[in-house]
């Protein structure tokens, strides 16, 4: 697990991700396009308050003109969005000071951050402490949800399709955060029963259309291993999956396994997940 060690009392967890070009040749570097993020309170994990915006890069020409994924962010779209230093103070601020957490932002997206600060020679924002979901979840769900990918993992706990839009996927990584620590923690109350009851998912995978067929393809993006960008829109709308309740999420439990071990930063998560099941 990706985390850091050290955590102050208090401190409030911002989930965050970026939305950026993807470079095509030697020498071209990522430019951000979207920053999306939500402070949570680490006690109860409900929404302080939210924060996105669209980020329009100093080279307009390295967005690309149509976007190869449903509601994906187009040169149009950025064309008249305010430059990353409009905002920067604002990201700032949201940023340090603050547990930062996402899926694989330790390697992504806090190096996307670093540029664009240093870019328009700023300092940048520093965190407190780091939950990288991806770690955590490769660490207690990679077995029995496919791959790591936050479709994948979406898709899993049947939370629907990643729009690779900031905000909405900050959202979804929170809401697949908390349906893992509701897993866990009935694995961990009940583990004589629940123990060996999962067996490895396969591959979740989607269709594209090429030349006229349909073809199965992993799915992807820039933040987990290279596959096929081909997306639909999302199928399952958060407020229908909320009406659902913890009623699914239980009777999925039954073919998950005990694998509950609490070590920070997980913990946080783990021992509030009762607030979940009420």
């Amino acid at each position: 697990m990706e985390a850091s060690s050290s955590f102050k009392e208090g401190a409030e967890i911002v989930f965050f991700d970026l939305e950026t070009t993807v470079p095509n040749r030697v020498g071209q570097r990522f430019r951000v396009l979207e920053f999306g993020a939500i402070v949570v309170c680490p006690l109860k994990l409900v929404e302080l308050e939210s924060f996105t915006t669209l980020i329009r890069p100093t080279d307009l020409s390295a967005v690309a003109a149509r976007s190869s994924r449903h509601d994906g962010i187009t040169r149009e779209i950025v064309a008249t969005a305010p430059l990353f230093e409009e905002v920067a103070d604002k990201i700032f601020s949201i940023l340090n000071g603050r547990i930062w957490a996402g899926h694989n932002i330790q390697r992504f997206d806090c190096v996307r951050i670093r540029e664009a600060f240093a870019e328009i020679g700023k300092p940048a924002p520093n965190p407190v402490g780091m939950v990288d979901s991806l770690g955590v979840l490769t660490q207690k769900f990679g077995k029995r949800a496919g791959n790591m990918k936050m479709a994948s993992l979406a898709s899993y706990f049947q939370l629907g399709q990643q729009k690779h839009r900031s905000l909405d996927d900050v959202r979804m990584n929170l809401e697949v955060l908390k349906h893992c620590a509701t897993v866990l923690f009935l694995e961990s109350t009940l583990p004589s029963i629940l123990q060996g009851k999962w067996k490895t998912s396969s591959t979740i995978t989607t269709r594209n259309r090429a030349n006229g067929k349909l073809h199965c393809r992993e799915e992807g993006s820039r933040k987990s291993p290279p596959s096929s960008p081909g997306y639909q829109a999302r199928s399952v709308p958060y407020a229908t999956r909320e009406r659902l309740g913890i009623a699914k999420m239980t009777a999925k439990v039954k073919n998950v396994v005990c694998s509950a071990q609490g070590k920070q930063p997980f913990n946080i998560l783990l021992k509030h997940s009762r607030s979940l099941l009420h």
